[in-house]
């Protein structure tokens, strides 16, 4: 059952996330959900996200994938991370159309996790896929860096 990942930064003085804020008028405005191993995002470009005709930029892409994989840490690690590489295969071309996200961990060596993500449109197909290794924060470097457990909603509305 897909639960809403509660978002612990909203409202903190500071934060102002291009992936997950939802008052930075400029960014992603991203929102995230647990279902199962996966965190999973719904986002629809718009017009000020494409490169070429109705296709939504590369780099675009790639944030997106950045950001998802992130809350994959926070969410299963419990922890704070950084990205130490993001390699990706962009499959077909992403037109401006509601896309599904998802991310789940592949390796799990304690402080180095690897994750993979993958933009999905409406009828499944995979378009672009991305493999994240990230460093994992030990529990003090976390809340230096302003960690904060992520709870989920009981209930999906």
């Amino acid at each position: 059952m897909m639960k809403k990942i509660v978002n612990p930064w909203i409202g903190h003085e500071g934060y102002n996330c291009f992936g997950c804020c939802p008052d930075n008028n400029s960014g992603m405005r991203m929102q995230f959900y647990e279902d199962g191993d996966d965190i999973v995002s719904f986002w629809i470009p718009q017009d000020c996200h494409i490169s070429w005709k109705n296709t939504l930029h590369g780099g675009v892409q790639a944030a997106l994938l950045d950001e998802l994989c992130g809350w994959v840490i926070f969410r299963k690690c419990g922890s704070a991370g950084v990205t130490g590489k993001l390699e990706l295969k962009y499959h077909k071309p992403v037109s401006l159309q509601p896309l599904t996200l998802k991310a789940h961990i592949t390796l799990n060596r304690g402080r180095v996790v690897v994750v993979e993500g993958t933009i999905y449109d409406a009828s499944d197909n995979v378009l672009t896929v991305a493999t994240a290794t990230y460093f994992v924060a030990d529990t003090d470097k976390a809340r230096e860096m302003g960690f904060m457990e992520c709870e989920v909603e009981d209930n999906l509305e």
